[in-house]
């Protein structure tokens, strides 16, 4: 158990330092989140429209110009971001030695998120108690082992509500090959209390292509689940068809729910999914 936690612990500055890279390759301004609202500290100068009372207009600022002026402040009301990252044993799949298992990215787009959504100033925790949402960059090291204590034996995942604000945000990040009628009471339980947020499913590349031929056992992580077959292309197109539908079921949950929905393959640049996840948390306010 020792050696496993110390070799657990070198691996996380190298994670934290990967996710710290990745929010950087997102093009933001100190105050990339900031927009018009109640707060005390001023944001900018707009033109005077109409509706706008006498009281908000600058008049200084407007004495040097033939226009009229409003100063606006800065909207500064933290949000909260809630992040629940699968921890279950399908989650250590990698269809490639070469490749980051569905877990570690899964890792790294919930660390280089948080680094973003930290940085604007919004909370940001783990569902559950493992970490709960709190502003300031020393946050990302209670994320960090927030998310390492979290070892879920089951092959396969559901989404944990608990400890969700009412009317904030969230975010789950799994393959959801599990039972799709946990999400669904997942995502209802959100709902209920006003929480809005994305789904994110990760895949492995191979279980996106079913590159499989001639003999072979699919067994799952946990080892719960073992099938062997002569013919495994015969299994193609009725596991496409499958797949198929657990993507359109959870879109289509995702979009009953006011969430949004992607499916993210481990072959694919993980830059391209947080960009995504900000636009959706953007979308999402």
């Amino acid at each position: 158990m020792r050696a496993r936690a110390e070799s657990l612990g070198e691996a996380l500055p190298a994670l934290l330092a990967q996710a710290e890279h990745l929010a950087a390759t997102v093009i933001l301004g100190e105050h990339g989140r900031r927009r018009a609202g109640m707060g005390d500290e001023f944001w900018q100068y707009r033109m005077a429209h109409a509706g706008d009372s006498a009281s908000q207009i600058d008049w200084r600022r407007s004495a040097r110009s033939d226009q009229h002026f409003v100063r606006e402040r800065e909207w500064q009301a933290a949000q909260t971001v809630s992040l629940w990252v699968d921890p279950a044993r399908s989650m250590q799949f990698s269809g490639d030695a070469g490749r980051s298992t569905k877990a570690d990215r899964a890792q790294l787009l919930a660390l280089a998120l948080s680094v973003l959504l930290l940085r604007g100033g919004e909370r940001v925790g783990l569902t559950g108690e493992a970490a709960r949402p709190r502003a300031g960059r020393a946050q990302l090291l209670h994320l960090i082992d927030g998310m390492a204590a979290r070892q879920d034996a089951a092959d396969y995942g559901a989404p944990e509500v608990s400890g969700l604000t009412s009317h904030s945000r969230a975010v789950f990040l799994s393959d959801f090959l599990g039972d799709p009628e946990e999400v669904e009471t997942a995502l209802g339980m959100a709902s209920d209390r006003g929480v809005r947020g994305a789904l994110v499913q990760i895949l492995d590349p191979a279980e996106e292509e079913f590159p499989f031929d001639g003999r072979t056992i699919f067994e799952s992580m946990g080892g719960s689940l073992r099938h062997e077959t002569l013919r495994a292309g015969d299994l193609r197109a009725r596991y496409l068809d499958r797949l198929a539908a657990r993507k359109a079921r959870l879109e289509t949950l995702a979009r009953a729910s006011g969430w949004h929905y992607l499916c993210h393959h481990t072959g694919q640049s993980a830059q391209s999914a947080l960009l995504w996840l900000y636009a959706a948390l953007e979308r999402g306010r």
